[in-house]
């Protein structure tokens, strides 16, 4: 940020004047929410407007380097458009109009919402909606196509949440964690504790095994207890190792932070697994938090499998 950049209460970026005449033109962050139908990107849209920001549905891309130019001139600074497989010929147009928009000076950040195949199938019965390229084919013929389609912009992606074993509550405070304050240029920190026996969470960054670590599990009176709990905390975190492991951890951190922010990456997912996600990788992702936060890093902690059997 420039010193002559401001930030006020409401979040928003302004540049005030110099005594020389009129600063810089007011910068303006985009986002692009994608991803697959069915996986969230209403939800999205939707907390990302409830944070302020302006929202459009279902742009053409061909036209979103002129609104972008538009949003500058009427004074929007935070714009989120929501582009998906609804939009025609939008895959083709893509390179072109993130060209047309890093000339401009407004280098777009992608929001990938994902979802295992069999949930997205449970949401579009439920709501009994055709796939978009479902055609005269099953459900799932249009969900393969669809995954296959936008398999390159989900590579590109700046963030990816998988919204699988998520609720819209819990989705929603994740993009308010993304995309809530003002410190554009700040990396936000996700941590995920889960267990292995059910999988390794496909939006995380950075995976890490904490199955070293003596297991909760076989000690009687903290087998029903999880890592939130004081005792499993304290027993798991004086295991010879664990402190260690974190110090490795949050160095490992430290050097490609400014190496993502360099990137224009502005969030990292780190997810801390160890068998069933309910002791250790519990109390070891609150504890990695804990310390993140210590050194001023915007970081919000999660528990993917505590609950489950």
């Amino acid at each position: 940020m420039s010193s002559d950049a401001v930030v006020p209460a409401d979040g928003e970026r302004e540049v005030q004047e110099s005594p020389d005449g009129p600063g810089p033109e007011p910068s303006l962050r985009l986002v692009v929410v994608t991803g697959m139908s069915g996986a969230g990107r209403s939800t999205a849209a939707n907390a990302l407007e409830d944070l302020g920001w302006y929202v459009v549905d279902n742009l053409p891309p061909t036209v979103l380097p002129e609104v972008c130019t538009q949003a500058k001139e009427n004074g929007i600074h935070r714009l989120a458009v929501v582009l998906d497989v609804r939009t025609r010929s939008f895959f083709e147009q893509l390179p072109t109009m993130f060209t047309e928009l890093a000339a401009a000076g407004t280098m777009p950040e992608i929001l990938f919402l994902e979802a295992a195949d069999d949930v997205i199938v449970r949401r579009q019965e439920s709501v009994r909606r055709p796939h978009p390229l479902q055609g005269d084919g099953r459900l799932l013929d249009g969900i393969t196509r669809e995954r296959e389609t936008i398999a390159t912009l989900r590579a590109a992606a700046d963030l990816v949440i998988d919204t699988s074993s998520i609720n819209i509550h819990q989705l929603s405070s994740r993009v308010a964690h993304a995309y809530g304050d003002s410190a554009d240029d700040a990396l936000r920190v996700t941590v995920v504790s889960f267990g292995f026996k059910n999988g390794i969470p496909v939006d995380a960054d950075l995976v890490v095994d904490v199955r070293f670590l003596p297991n909760p599990h076989w000690v009687p009176e903290l087998r029903p207890q999880t890592g939130l709990s004081a005792p499993v905390r304290d027993y798991v975190l004086a295991q010879d190792g664990a402190d260690e492991f974190l110090q490795r951890l949050q160095e490992l951190l430290q050097v490609t932070t400014q190496g993502y922010i360099t990137e224009g990456k502005r969030f990292v997912t780190v997810a801390i697994g160890c068998t069933g996600g309910k002791h250790r990788s519990t109390a070891m992702a609150e504890e990695f938090g804990r310390r993140l936060r210590q050194v001023g890093l915007a970081t919000k902690v999660l528990h993917r499998d505590v609950g489950r059997e």
